[in-house]
């Protein structure tokens, strides 16, 4: 993985810039799969990271044995390829001239091949927020991507053929489905025209609800069927110029049915949009 990684003095958290999206390959697939995965905990105390990683792996991680380790022991095991590493670290894109950072859940895997950590291989990354807002705004989230990323690292285990920089959109051919499900909405997560039931039922007169985040949480918890929620990861007003990536995450499988992004402007601000229900309404 070619990019660039920064230890920082106090947090010694990880500051990884992408100059383009990585994709691995079947013999990384393969070593993930017989690797034992190190979950590696944040060296801040005060994050609550720490504490909701390890009930989520506990009670979500299946696809490989693991174990819980420092930012310390990562450094002195990254090379050992019997280990593969999920950890939570800070993503900058290098082509994008805003330069946000983001908080992103990945998987890597250890290799004896690499000269530095910055070169492990990437087996699968998802975005959880913008570095500069709270963690509360995806914590409630992890259960569900944590099992996503383990689905998805089978399905292009079994399917390389979808290995691809835009591997996400692939999951847009499920969006038609989404009307068979309820769809549960956080109001502070989108745009104005559609922050009301009513206004939502005027371009999308499906089954739909404006919850909180601690229902989406139990809905997440007790593997609900028949619940779809939106993960948004956007600024949330800490910056102007901005990407807004929107996700709908089935509760209980936990499969993507909607993946989007743009940049939010007054015409497009952060948020679900309006367009994006439409579309989400006419898919069949």
């Amino acid at each position: 993985m070619k990019s660039l990684f920064i230890i920082c003095a106090i947090l010694l958290s990880i500051l990884h810039v992408y100059s383009k999206d990585y994709m691995p390959t079947k013999e990384e697939l393969d070593a993930f799969l017989n690797s034992k995965t190190l979950v590696v905990l944040e060296d801040n105390p005060m994050l609550e990271f720490n504490f909701d990683i390890q009930e989520v792996v506990k009670a979500n991680w299946t696809i490989t044995p693991y174990e819980f380790i420092s930012i310390k022991e990562f450094h002195e095991k990254y090379t050992d390829p019997q280990y593969s590493f999920l950890l939570l670290n800070q993503v900058q894109f290098e082509k994008d001239d805003s330069k946000p950072v983001y908080n992103f859940l990945s998987v890597w895997q250890g290799s004896d091949k690499v000269k530095d950590y910055e070169d492990l291989p990437e087996i699968c990354g998802v975005p959880l927020s913008y570095k500069s807002v709270d963690e509360s705004s995806y914590l409630y989230k992890l259960g569900t991507l944590v099992r996503f990323m383990q689905s998805h690292i089978q399905l292009i285990y079994e399917n390389p053929d979808l290995i691809s920089p835009n591997i996400f959109k692939h999951y847009n051919d499920n969006m038609g489905d989404v009307k068979t499900k309820k769809l549960y909405l956080v109001k502070e997560d989108l745009e104005k025209s559609i922050n009301t039931i009513d206004k939502i039922k005027k371009v999308y007169p499906y089954n739909v609800k404006l919850t909180t985040k601690e229902e989406i949480r139990e809905a997440i918890k007790n593997k609900e069927e028949d619940v779809v929620f939106l993960h948004k990861i956007g600024p949330e007003g800490t910056r102007l110029s901005a990407r807004c990536y929107k996700v709908l995450i089935g509760a209980a499988d936990a499969q993507f049915y909607f993946f989007d992004m743009h940049m939010i402007n007054q015409k497009a601000p952060d948020g679900l949009l309006l367009k994006d229900l439409k579309k989400i309404a006419k898919k069949k």
